[in-house]
């Protein structure tokens, strides 16, 4: 079966190459990081279309704010605020006979490209030396462009779909992955999802949740020959920030995991003060955690962290007074597949049968929409697709053209392979 796949592969590689080239031709880049709004709409009419035309029932579901704010409510999950004018989600489903189901989930916004340091257009896709150039080639119309030809790779061999193949295209994923989380609040589901992010020709079975905190410390402005009459927002946001490095090095300490590296605070911004001769009144910093999947949870970091800054509070006569005001303005879940799940096994399965070799399984520092379809709509999930993280939201991003093909046999593959397992 896979040598028949091989060799329809090889007889239409052209074919199957238009259709990223044609999305890479489409701006769609978010706004703002979503915020702001996004141009995904010339994208996702042409995804639209290609399925329509191949006999999917195709689906267009405008993007909802109520939709997240239930996805906050209920799973501590989603962006608000963002803009969905012209913004919506593309969900093709692929009839198939009585096998088990699979989704293919891609998204259709790019980050914007700074086009003036492109070698080429950005919406020109070049092909050199085997690699195709493009803003969203490899994050991530590849993976997008894969899913939707393995089906037709599968009917260009003459082989019927086992099951049902459900392609969902969404918007709004460079924001924090709003996309798809609408999608699973709509109910979209199947009996298994392969998130197409690129990985390098690794299977992503983990990945870390992540927590944004603001904090706002408050002082008194004196000048600063008198500084002992004021009170510096900034000193004390020191020993905030001190507080939290030791409860980073407790976790580190305290937690491992297989895949992923232990979790992990970071102070990204700070600021305060007005003058280098006046005590600052103010001060704000911001910091993100990156957690880990099962042995930690959301609220237990919210919880530690809360701990950890009262902790410091109540050593201090002025901040047990003034106590900072702490906002958690961004959060997503972390992600984790059992690795001896039926899933991964028939994954495992269609890949060597693919390559000749078995698929290295790692985890993910970063996060992605996988923790979206494993934990909000409950489905089996693996991130796989071509592409690697390098090339994400780079100058002259492009994708190894071995690496896409690559992809459409192996979701092809596994789409046998899942059905009958």
């Amino acid at each position: 079966m896979i040598d028949l796949l091989k060799r329809t592969l090889d007889a239409h590689r052209d074919e199957y190459l238009k259709p990223l080239i044609d999305l890479g031709r489409l701006d769609t880049h978010c706004l703002g990081h979503g915020i702001d709004g996004g141009l995904e709409k010339a994208g996702q009419d042409y995804i639209a279309k290609l399925m329509g035309d191949m006999g999917a029932e195709v689906r267009v579901v405008p993007m909802k704010e109520e939709d997240i704010q239930t996805a906050i409510e209920k799973y501590h999950d989603g962006n608000p605020g963002h803009n969905y004018d012209d913004r919506a989600n593309v969900y093709g489903r692929f009839a198939g006979g009585g096998g088990r189901s699979i989704m293919f989930n891609g998204h259709m916004d790019t980050m914007p490209a700074q086009a003036e340091l492109w070698a080429t257009d950005p919406w020109t896709p070049t092909l050199k030396d085997g690699k195709l150039y493009g803003l969203g080639i490899a994050d991530m119309k590849s993976g997008l462009a894969a899913a939707v030809m393995a089906v037709k790779l599968l009917r260009d061999a003459g082989l019927e779909l086992p099951g049902d193949v459900i392609i969902t295209s969404v918007a709004d994923e460079e924001g924090g992955g709003n996309g798809s989380i609408a999608a699973a609040i709509q109910g979209e589901k199947a009996d298994a999802v392969v998130v197409c992010e690129g990985t390098n020709y690794e299977l992503i079975a983990a990945h870390m949740g992540f927590v944004f905190f603001r904090v706002e410390v408050e002082g008194v402005a004196v000048h600063s020959g008198i500084k002992w009459k004021g009170v510096s927002a900034i000193a004390k946001a020191m020993k905030l920030i001190e507080a939290l490095d030791e409860l980073e090095h407790k976790w580190l300490l305290q937690y491992k995991h297989p895949l992923l590296p232990a979790p992990n605070l970071n102070v990204g911004t700070i600021h305060g003060g007005t003058a280098g001769s006046t005590t600052a009144a103010r001060c704000t910093f911001e910091l993100c955690i990156h957690y880990l999947p099962e042995q930690m949870s959301y609220e237990q970091v919210v919880g530690e962290v809360n701990a950890a800054l009262d902790y410091a509070c109540r050593g201090d006569e002025w901040l047990d007074g003034h106590r900072p005001k702490t906002t958690i303005y961004q959060s997503g879940n972390a992600f984790e597949m059992d690795l001896e799940h039926p899933f991964t096994k028939a994954f495992e399965a269609a890949w060597e049968a693919s390559h000749g070799r078995p698929v290295p399984v790692v985890g993910s520092p970063s996060g992605c929409d996988s923790r979206t379809w494993r934990n909000i709509a409950g489905c089996p999930t693996l991130q796989y697709g071509p592409g690697e993280l390098s090339q994400c939201h780079s100058v002259d991003e492009h994708i190894d053209l071995d690496m896409y093909y690559d992809a459409i046999l192996t979701y092809a593959a596994l789409i046998l392979e899942w059905a009958k397992s």
